[in-house]
């Protein structure tokens, strides 16, 4: 089982994070991010986080961690991903004329 990694917060960064889960013209993922970080930051343990934020227990582990590492902008950024791959010539879709 994981510890708990405790988080404490200055309060210029609980102010940013409290401005982000009230914004209503914020993307939803950063919300969800921010609140997930408050309330870890208020001692909330992680099945209750998961109730309160509808996500799963790796995805607050996930970002608690990211907010540990890289602070409140780290929670604002998506990770560059390698593109997928492309579809090979031989394969095409149903129904195709080609």
């Amino acid at each position: 089982m994981r510890s708990r990694t405790p988080i404490t917060l200055e309060a210029a960064e609980r102010r940013r994070l409290e401005t982000i889960a009230a914004d209503r013209n914020a993307p939803q993922k950063h919300v969800w991010r921010a609140r997930i970080v408050l309330l870890s930051a208020d001692g909330v343990g992680t099945n209750a986080i998961m109730a309160a934020t509808g996500t799963a227990k790796t995805t607050v582990w996930r970002w608690r961690e990211r907010f540990m590492t890289e602070g409140v902008d780290g929670l604002l950024r998506d990770r560059t991903r390698p593109p997928g791959k492309r579809r090979s010539r031989t394969t095409r879709r149903r129904g195709s004329s080609r």
